[in-house]
């Protein structure tokens, strides 16, 4: 499918895979998307500023980057950045289009029905767009596709409306003219208020005067707030809205002096915020913020996995205010077509955007068209076309993050010649696209089903969120691929069976690793060496200073399990590898911290008991300082001691360890997956035994039953 993106200050148009439906979204065709001028070519502005130009701006950024170097190493950052960079942003967020496929979890919305879609991370510049229900309306027989597709917008004005509180009869004022600040003046006037506009730009005055405006001032920035005491007899304006887009003070202090006693201002636009407090306390005016398109907006739960919020304590919400506006324009009091200066054809996309930049007379809106079609879009893209080299394994990446763009992909990289990269699998086509250009795949897919279908295929690494990864290694063993998949291997102890059920009953099955990288570390495998020889049992006791995460994040999600069974099974495997034995008994027991800030569940201990009379004691918590190292740990045996540094250094006390020192942490991430193509291209055994996967796995769930 055609997908708009921007890259260096220009909008391009490229063939991408098709997103496929997900059980909470819907997949729609797009007819029309609308640019927003003001926010869409703000973004391409600051895309063609060089980026040490741009880190000046935001030092915050800059010093994200150091950060991730001292973590990751350069290699790592660049390659996380230039995959970044070379992947261009998505930008579009208001379209309308016709639904051709519906998620599982979806109910009230059937294929071929028209809607009108919001969001900016769902309602791009492109051919299908995956669209959460609660950023979806249908659009009324009356409405347009074009008209549809400039909901979002409308329902920004509205949301700017309903926080002035209009009563009818009142005197508003709305400060620049652009495409919401159209709608808004319309809006005002259908809710019975007298409207005086003010604007630059003299045809937007017109303009907002043919839909109602009663009465128009030219700004000056010396008499505005004269002009607006003379329409209202003296008495100031009830209330005023900025839809303006500026960087001066100047605006806000302006819509003050306007208002009477008592009178409210409410802010859409972006303008300057250093405020005067003399404006504004002595007539005690009130303030507003509008966000966006109304309660729900920036709520993961509300827009992402569907949650309404009851009408009786939210009467309009996103979803509902978009509706509304589709209302208003099936009932003509909202005019859309004659605001819209052009519509292009998607090619055309990066001249749509260039007019936009040069224009003497900045158009309010411009639309964008996508061809109808009866054929499906395809979800394959073909990248490019290497000769398949049948002495390398044959790899697809499932899931394109940052993880596997940083640390998998360079590795196999780096092993040219064990390894050929054929596939990059990810939910978003851009990503996909992107990521096989940058790493030299043949070809990019949205669609799990094609990559195991492609016999050419040997290996599949699943680097994709936490809850689907025993579902896609079942099925990626099942097409007979072998699977190195990220950890956790599982999310619950049914996954985790039916995972032991497929070996038992396919005793030729490819091979299977997870990704525990930190037993191949060179570190351990020094220190398993004298480990190994022991007389005795040992204690062992392993801290990880794990650092906060947001309670929101999707690793608390039932996407990521949480942190014990998503990240602390490294650990387990650890234990398991350096004790080689069999876990016996498992305790853990966790803090209760005194507010909501920290979860228990990132804070706890665990102990486990192995049946060589080993003890193996965790310390997990999000609650240390980040000056202290991120991962330690203490072996005690046969009157020795091993200290582990962050798998920068280690020492010995009273047993010689091999001379080893790294300026970063070395977990073993390329050690890993060398060690398993070696597995594969010599017909043997999984590097990690299956029972030590399963039994990292066990460990945690045990753990997660107990804190």
């Amino acid at each position: 499918m055609k997908q708009v993106l921007i890259k260096k200050g220009r909008a391009v148009t490229e063939k991408v895979p098709a997103p496929q439906v997900e059980e909470d979204k819907v997949l729609v065709y797009v007819v029309n998307s609308c640019i927003s001028i003001g926010t869409e070519m703000s973004g391409v502005r600051a895309s063609s500023v060089p980026l040490w130009k741009r880190a000046l701006k935001e030092p915050e950024k800059v010093k994200k980057v150091f950060d991730m170097v001292a973590e990751k190493g350069i290699s790592q950052t660049r390659e996380i950045v230039k995959g970044k960079l070379d992947t261009g942003s998505l930008v579009g967020y208001s379209a309308a289009g016709i639904v051709i496929g519906v998620g599982a979890n979806i109910r009230d919305v059937k294929v071929g029905e028209r809607v009108a879609c919001a969001g900016a991370q769902c309602a791009h510049h492109a051919e299908i767009i995956n669209v959460p229900r609660n950023l979806l309306v249908k659009i009324p027989e009356a409405v347009s596709f074009e008209e549809a597709s400039t909901v979002t917008l409308g329902s920004i004005a509205m949301q700017g409306v309903r926080r002035a509180h209009t009563t009818l009869g009142e005197c508003f004022v709305v400060i620049g003219l652009g495409v919401i600040g159209q709608f808004a003046v319309q809006m005002l006037k259908a809710s019975g208020c007298k409207v005086i506009v003010s604007d630059l730009d003299a045809s937007r005055i017109e303009m907002a005067l043919k839909h109602g405006a009663d009465y128009a001032i030219q700004p000056d920035g010396t008499t505005d707030a004269e002009q607006v005491e003379r329409l209202t007899d003296g008495i100031g304006a009830d209330g005023v809205i900025i839809t303006a887009a500026a960087k001066s003070d100047a605006i806000v202090s302006t819509a003050f002096k306007m208002c009477r006693r008592k009178g409210r201002v409410v802010l859409v636009g972006d303008v300057g915020l250093h405020l005067n407090r003399a404006d504004f306390y002595e007539k005690e005016i009130d303030f507003f913020i509008s966000t966006s398109y109304g309660p729900g907006r920036y709520d993961n739960l509300y827009e992402e996995k569907g949650l309404e919020y009851p009408v009786s304590y939210v009467r309009w919400t996103e979803n509902r205010n978009l509706q509304e506006v589709l209302n208003l324009m099936a009932a003509k009091k909202l005019h859309v077509m004659d605001m819209v200066s052009k519509i292009y054809p998607v090619e055309e996309a990066d001249t749509a955007y260039e007019s936009l930049k040069t224009a003497s007379l900045k158009p309010l809106m411009v639309l964008l068209s996508y061809p109808q079609k009866e054929q499906e879009a395809a979800d394959v893209v073909t990248v490019a076309t290497h000769p398949l080299r049948k002495d390398r394994i044959q790899v697809a990446l499932i899931g394109a993050g940052g993880f596997a763009k940083g640390m998998h992909l360079p590795n196999i990289k780096q092993l040219g010649d064990l390894y050929q990269l054929r596939a990059v699998m990810s939910r978003t086509g851009t990503n996909a696209e992107a990521v096989a250009k940058q790493f030299g795949a043949d070809y990019a897919t949205t669609n799990y089903e094609k990559v195991l279908a492609d016999d050419a295929v040997d290996m599949v690494l699943i680097a994709t969120r936490h809850n689907l990864h025993a579902s896609m290694v079942l099925a990626a063993l099942g097409a007979g691929k072998h699977v190195l998949v990220e950890k956790p291997l599982a999310i619950n102890a049914e996954e985790l069976s039916r995972i032991e059920l497929f070996y038992r009953e396919h005793h030729d099955a490819p091979l299977l690793l997870t990704g525990f990288n930190r037993r191949h570390s060179r570190y351990l495998q020094e220190i398993a060496k004298h480990t190994t020889a022991r007389q005795n049992p040992m204690i062992i006791h392993y801290t990880m200073n794990a650092g906060y995460i947001p309670l929101d994040h999707w690793v608390h999600t039932e996407e990521g399990a949480g942190r014990n069974i998503g990240e602390a099974c490294h650990i387990y495997d650890v234990f398991n590898f350096l004790t080689g034995a069999k876990a016996i008994s498992v305790s853990a027991s966790s803090i209760q911290p005194s507010g909501a800030y920290y979860s228990a569940k990132d804070n706890f201990v665990a102990t486990i008991t192995y049946d060589d009379g080993s003890v193996a004691n965790l310390i997990y918590t999000a609650v240390g300082s980040k000056d202290y190292p991120k991962e330690t740990m203490e072996i005690f045996f046969d009157g020795k001691i091993i200290t582990l540094d962050d798998y920068r250094s280690m020492k010995g006390y009273g047993v010689k360890l091999a001379s080893l020192e790294t300026k970063g942490s070395e977990k073993g991430q390329l050690e890993e997956i060398k060690a398993f193509g070696s597995a594969i291209k010599n017909g043997g055994e999984p590097p990690i035994p299956l029972w030590q996967q399963v039994q990292a796995m066990q460990i945690a769930f045990a753990v997660e039953a107990q804190i």
